[in-house]
């Protein structure tokens, strides 16, 4: 008789997740949100990498600090602990025998299901979603990210981020005069009219873009999963403080041109050296992706057995990332863009920037109620369902 194919072990229990990549899942969070709010608003004419022009000193500040600390970094930790949680998962299944060919084809299948997640997402209110574009890279890549050699990876992660340099090297030319938002969408006041647009934009900004921009980030963290850096983060404490603090320092080094640039500190920079600008800005943001997940590693490590409630609420917001992504995105929505109440026209960075924080930190204290009283994030039940179907029996208690 011919054995029953081993059953999908489902999710990892609550309980037996690694405390890292939750932490750094949650911190990334704010990240994003801060990455994205300032491309909520229009009215202002723009300059480098979509910042109004005319700073006053402290939008000045705020734009500096977020180019050399947030700009193009958000999305690299983004991909990295993508790809890690890839890893985690197939190692999962894994140890109850399931086939390689069988956990490929569910991270496609789950893939796949994140692209239309993330239209959805980038039609009906945020077209510079990222869902879609992992989701792209796991259905591309889940060949390589489930059975790859280290080589491979390593050799994808260079050829990724030579790429990505080579998109921000285009991204650092000045924009069009007259333009008033990096996504048309925001400025249009009639919610139906705005659809399309969105529409557009996500295929080519939200999709192709991004999903070019940050595959090398979703191979370097399957990598790193591989030699579990941060689901045992103690035993690679070395690795990861010199990993921690090259990072970050490469980050603001090679952010700091562009950074002059967007905060309008350096104004007569030529075009050649804005593109080469805005290519090492693109190799930084890869070190400080780099650095953020090795910083939270070490956090993790410092952690270790406290039940304080910043470190319950991070890991929730962890632990429901996809969740709190797309309630940010609600968030934005209902204040700041013409199609609602256009509170974005004309903002000041320093305003959306608290928005940013403040939303984060409601999105926070909420994943931290849902998680003492039980509750899934809904995104994540929803996705599950929709990967695994609703008969899906586990093979252990969750």
């Amino acid at each position: 008789m011919t054995a029953p194919p081993p059953l999908d072990p489902g999710a990892t229990p609550t309980a037996a997740r690694a405390l890292a990549p939750d932490l750094a899942r949650g911190g990334m969070l704010l990240l994003i949100a801060l990455a994205n709010v300032h491309l909520w608003s229009y009215g202002h004419a723009l300059g480098t990498r979509g910042y109004p022009q005319d700073l006053d000193p402290v939008d000045q500040s705020v734009a500096l600090l977020q180019m050399l600390l947030v700009d193009g970094r958000a999305y690299p930790l983004f991909g990295f602990l993508f790809g890690y949680g890839i890893v985690q998962l197939a190692r999962r299944r894994g140890t109850v025998g399931m086939p390689v060919e069988a956990v490929t084809r569910l991270v496609r299948r789950r893939g796949g299901w994140m692209i239309l997640i993330g239209l959805v997402h980038g039609v009906l209110l945020w077209s510079g979603d990222i869902v879609g574009a992992y989701g792209l890279i796991a259905v591309a890549l889940a060949g390589l990210l489930v059975r790859g050699g280290d080589r491979t990876l390593l050799v994808t992660g260079a050829v990724g981020a030579l790429l990505s340099a080579l998109l921000y090297a285009l991204s650092a030319l000045p924009t069009a005069d007259g333009t008033q938002s990096l996504l048309p969408s925001m400025a249009i006041e009639s919610p139906i009219a705005a659809l399309p647009v969105r529409a557009f934009e996500w295929v080519f900004i939200g999709l192709v873009t991004q999903a070019i921009g940050v595959f090398a980030a979703v191979a370097l963290g399957a990598w790193a999963a591989r030699r579990g850096l941060l689901d045992e983060p103690a035993k690679h404490r070395p690795l990861l403080a010199r990993t921690a603090g090259a990072g970050l320092a490469a980050a603001v080094l090679l952010g700091l041109p562009m950074a002059l640039m967007s905060a309008e500190l350096w104004t007569s920079a030529p075009v050649v050296v804005r593109m080469l600008g805005g290519s090492l800005h693109a190799i930084g943001g890869y070190a400080g992706g780099l650095g953020y997940a090795a910083l939270f590693g070490l956090l993790a490590i410092r952690l270790a057995g406290a039940t304080g409630p910043v470190t319950s609420a991070l890991q929730a917001g962890g632990q429901r990332s996809l969740s709190s992504y797309l309630a940010q995105s609600v968030a934005f929505a209902v204040l700041l863009p013409a199609w609602t109440f256009g509170l974005g026209s004309g903002a000041h960075l320093w305003q959306t920037a608290l928005y940013a924080i403040g939303t984060w930190s409601v999105i926070l204290l909420v994943a931290a109620a849902s998680a003492r009283s039980g509750y899934r994030g809904p995104a994540e039940v929803l996705l599950r369902r929709l990967t695994y179907g609703p008969s899906r029996r586990s093979a252990q208690p969750a």
